[in-house]
């Protein structure tokens, strides 16, 4: 007959408790909740976020719960975002660079005019420079993906831009520093705004045209509030944006190992082609979406855009010797960008 004395006893009890609350913890359900600024029809949350929530839950056997608020439900603004994320209102964000002006300097080099490619090359891109280059600007969040939107050009009310002349004294919507700094050369006047606020802009006469994606003027119905759009046949488009999809370092570094096991294999790299494919793809319907109103879609050739580069080429010379004055190779860190996405575009 087996005996057990009561130290025994007492040291499997102790053994049996340790472990039950060690696998109450593990099984453990984590709410992560996204915060962003577009509506929830936009291609940024049926394109990314959705899906990577149902990967993330999937991957997780349903330990983590992802809950997105579009249209900024949690209150705020588009610019406070990144200090939402950071400060711990909200688990995890998308946003733009350009929403947090002065916050970022090396990044915006993919901002730069006539850089970009395809999302799916310049995504790929913008990630591996980040793992390379951006651990102290971004140091006080966790990051999940740097990545940038197809290159955006010209929507304008009622005068098409087909040459640089054109844009003289207009009043353009710009996205980010870079893209300001461009049309103050080209000529026009640009004008900062969130762009959830672009469409009622551009209905209203405050703006006479902006520069978006296809992807970005759909959602935002930006087809029935302008006649006219302005493409580049370019091999490297006018302008992109880079957008941020963050976590809170201490939500991400309080999760189990095998919790952030799951993050990390959605993330960065891990998904970036993806995303910038699904980015690529979205561009179809809001071009179709100004077919089918019967506007105007113009195209400025190949040729006549190396005047356009020409012409906006100090914007870039003028960030290379900002990033000189701030102690960074200016010019290196321009040509590794434009290096990775040459290397992607090749892949």
């Amino acid at each position: 007959m087996l005996r057990i004395n009561s130290k025994s006893l007492t040291a499997m009890a102790v053994g049996l408790g340790l472990l039950a609350a060690s696998a109450g913890v593990s099984a453990q359900t984590v709410t992560l909740r996204v915060h962003h600024f577009l509506p929830a029809a936009s291609p940024a949350q049926q394109e990314l976020m959705e899906p990577w929530a149902e990967r993330v839950e999937r991957d997780s056997d349903g330990r983590i719960d992802v809950q997105i608020f579009p249209s900024m439900q949690l209150g705020g603004s588009p610019g406070q975002l990144y200090n939402q994320v950071r400060d711990g209102v909200v688990d995890i964000v998308w946003t733009l660079t350009g929403y947090t002006p002065g916050r970022f300097h090396i990044l915006p080099v993919f901002e730069l005019p006539f850089m970009a490619t395809t999302a799916e090359a310049t995504s790929q891109a913008t990630t591996a420079f980040a793992l390379e280059h951006l651990q102290d600007e971004l140091a006080d969040v966790h990051p999940l993906l740097v990545h940038v939107h197809a290159p955006g050009f010209f929507h304008t009310r009622e005068k098409a831009v087909r040459s640089i002349a054109d844009l003289d004294g207009m009043n353009i919507r710009a996205p980010t520093r870079p893209m300001t700094a461009t049309l103050e050369l080209l000529g026009a006047n640009p004008v900062g705004m969130p762009v959830p606020e672009v469409s009622q802009s551009l209905s209203t006469g405050v703006i006479d045209g902006a520069v978006i994606p296809w992807e970005v003027a759909r959602p935002l119905r930006i087809q029935e509030v302008v006649d006219h759009h302005t493409e580049f046949e370019s091999e490297r488009g006018l302008y992109t944006a880079t957008f941020l999809f963050l976590m809170n370092r201490g939500a991400y570094e309080r999760l189990p190992e095998d919790l952030r096991q799951v993050i990390d294999d959605n993330s960065m790299m891990n998904i970036a082609r993806d995303v910038g494919r699904a980015w690529d793809r979205a561009e179809g319907p809001g071009r179709e979406a100004a077919v089918s109103h019967g506007n105007n879609i113009y195209q400025i050739s190949a040729d006549e855009a190396k005047e356009w580069e020409e012409a906006t080429r100090p914007v870039i010379d003028e960030w290379i010797a900002d990033m000189n004055e701030r102690g960074h190779d200016g010019e290196a860190l321009y040509k590794t960008a434009r290096d990775l996405i040459d290397r992607y575009a090749s892949n």
